[in-house]
This record gives C-alpha cells, structure tokens and sequence, in this order.
C-alpha cells in the first residue's frame, strides 16, 4: 500500500490543512523521509511546532516566517529523537524563547529487549538517532498540552524508536513516524521493537480518528484502512519469514534477501533490521530461536 507518488508540497511553504492546522515541509528528502520532514503549526495565536525537523538554518528560517502578527510559538513538541524530526528544536527554542517538550531523550521509553540488546553491544542501525537530543520539559502518557484555542492530547507510541509519541487533537491525530502517509514504518533494533509497535497499532486502532498526521507524506484520510493495512503488512512479513525458516535455520541477511526481492540494494540493510525486529518479537512469542547468541548476526530456526 505505497501511496499514490503525487505529495510534493514546497518545501518551506506553509499549507493550510484545517482550521488551526498548517504544515511545513523541510529540505530533507531522503529514501527514508520521503519528501521530507513534515513539521506541523497547531493553533492561532499561541503556537506549537511539532517536529521542528532536521538541523537546517532554512527550514528554521521558514518556521519563523510562518508566525504571522499577533502569533507566537509557545510550545515545541518533538515526537522523537530521530535527526529529521529533533535537531532544530534547541535553535528554535533559542529564536523563539519557548521551552521543548518530548517524551524523553532517544534511550526513554526503551523495551527490556532492546536494552538487553543494547547490553550486549548492539549499536544503532545507521538510521539516525540524535543521541545529543534532551527536552526542556519531559512528558507523560496521558498528559495533556494545551494554549489559546488547543489542546494536545499525548499518547506514549513506542516501537519506532522507545520515546515515540503520537499527539492527539480532537479527533485528528499527528502519527510521526509510526503511521506514515507513503510507507510502512521502520522498525529498527535495538532503537525499535516490533512488540512494542504492534501494541502502540492497537492503541491506536481502539480510537475513532478522522485524520492522521504523519511525520512524512500526505495527511491519511482513512486512518484505520492504514492501520489495519499495517498491522496486515506486519503479519505477512512475520508468515513469510516464518516460511522461510520452515525451510532451514537463517541469518536476518539471508531472509531479508530472499523476502525484499524487489528493494533496492541501499535499502537492504533497513530491510535486514526489520527482519531482526521480526525475529526478536517471534522470540517473545515462543516460535523461534536463535542458534547460539542472540544479535543481528544470528542465525534462526523455529522451535518445535
């Protein structure tokens, strides 16, 4: 379910997508942020920045343009401390004056999995954690933002990286990159844990949303199609590895060969941690070991 290739905003022009709701893309486009880095303005006169983005003097020089007369930012909110989302908070907190909540810094929120990977050794997978990232002000699940004519609910979403967030408003909800208007959600350890993200699925799925959000492509018109589609994606990635090793024990290299058949070769290390996520989560569950120590090496079979 790759959405349809016709979202190409200009980046740094702000778009009107609801009352109270403007979006702002940033020059960082990539194969893994899309288009780029969708940063959000949420309200009238007092305003919160979501996702400032990555470190760009342009993309802080066009979120500053975008506070019109008789506006001021007042709240910067970070979903996670992936580098296209946190790095600019703590310059537009300094242009601004207003303080940066998120729900903690790239460690928080982290599964006992992924610190027992992390334990053993286990680095990040070059997807791009800003380990520098604090908040001024930390946040709560639960808790609630609020100024001038909003109010923002938090909602703790882990599984993409531990100190995920989604952010509630109404019956509008900003997903980040848990749910995202182009692709599936990477899920990469021992920063992700697919355990965590099928639960934060489930969080999400027992609301009645109008709209999504997400941190990078088109707002989702159909919030629970997309999620029910994701959590499907999910299952039929789990069947065919679980296929696969049916066949012989294997390394997440060698699955993700055989399953991403049609992913280009720069994209396979991403697709490798995915597996890995797989595999891990298929570990919690009972239904596969690896042969000797676990790590992103191993090789696995299934339990009898």
């Amino acid at each position: 379910m790759q959405a349809p290739d016709n979202f190409d905003p200009i980046p740094g022009q702000p778009e009107q997508l609801e009352p109270g709701v403007r979006r702002l893309l940033a020059p960082n486009p990539s194969p893994m942020t899309y288009r780029g880095t969708n940063t959000y303005l949420v309200g009238t006169t007092q305003l919160a920045v979501i996702d400032p983005g990555p470190d760009l003097p342009t993309h802080l020089e066009a979120i500053l343009a975008a506070v019109l007369p008789g506006q001021a930012i007042s709240h910067i909110i970070v979903t996670h401390s992936h580098l296209g989302h946190s790095p600019l908070a703590r310059a537009l907190s300094a242009s601004c004056a207003a303080p940066v909540y998120a729900f903690g810094t790239a460690s928080t929120g982290r599964s006992l999995a992924m610190q027992a990977l992390v334990d053993a050794g286990m680095r990040s997978g070059g997807e791009g954690i800003d380990h520098h990232f604090e908040p001024d002000i930390s946040l709560t699940d639960g808790e609630t933002l609020s100024a001038e004519g909003w109010q923002l609910e938090v909602i703790h979403t882990p599984g993409h990286l531990g100190n995920h967030i989604a952010l509630g408003l109404g019956d509008a909800c900003f997903t980040a990159d848990h749910v995202m208007g182009w692709a599936s959600s990477l899920v990469s350890p021992p920063d992700g844990d697919l355990t965590d993200f099928m639960a934060s699925c489930s969080r999400l799925q027992a609301r009645n949303w109008r709209v999504f959000y997400p941190g990078h492509g088109a707002e989702i018109t159909a919030p629970h199609v997309r999620l029910d589609w994701l959590i499907k994606h999910r299952k039929s990635r789990e069947a065919e590895i679980l296929a696969c090793l049916k066949q012989a024990p294997a390394t997440p290299t060698e699955l993700a060969r055989a399953i991403y058949k049609e992913t280009p070769p720069a994209l396979l290390p991403a697709a490798e941690r995915n597996v890995f996520a797989h595999l891990v989560d298929l570990i919690g569950r009972a239904k596969v070991q690896p042969v000797g120590a676990l790590n992103e090496a191993a090789r696995f079979q299934l339990l009898e």
